[in-house]
């Protein structure tokens, strides 16, 4: 009977963090969504603040990233008719070093799809593109 009970609770506490882990992993997924949404809703500032950074930048630098993310959509509109929509495929995370990678699916306006890896960083609380 002592077996049985230790068996169900080391099952279920190994069930239990596989689902912490897909929730946090998860949440990687969304947040790099959410970043490339700012990009494909024209808010350039909003993506360029999603990415990490120690320090501060100078303005200068950062209306420069904001000029990168504009040329970036003007390439995918060119090249492809745009980027029409962004589907999260999967995310992984490393919690010890709080880490992960968003898989996510562009599916661009000439009916071409490319998957871009995302990697992302922790910090604070607050997950952000590397």
């Amino acid at each position: 009977m002592k077996k049985v009970l230790f068996f169900i609770c080391f099952s279920c506490l190994l069930f239990g963090c596989k689902k912490q882990e897909k929730d946090a992993a998860e949440i990687v997924g969304k947040t790099a969504k959410i970043y490339y949404d700012y990009l494909l809703h024209d808010d350039y500032a909003a993506f360029v603040d999603g990415s990490f950074r120690p320090d501060s930048i100078p303005s200068s630098y950062r209306e420069q990233l904001i000029d990168n993310a504009k040329m970036f959509i003007a390439q995918q509109n060119k090249e492809h008719q745009g980027i029409k929509e962004i589907t999260i495929r999967s995310a992984t995370i490393d919690t010890l070093h709080h880490t992960g990678n968003a898989f996510l699916m562009f599916s661009y306006g000439d009916k071409t799809k490319e998957q871009v890896i995302v990697p992302m960083v922790e910090r604070g609380g607050v997950w952000y593109m590397r």
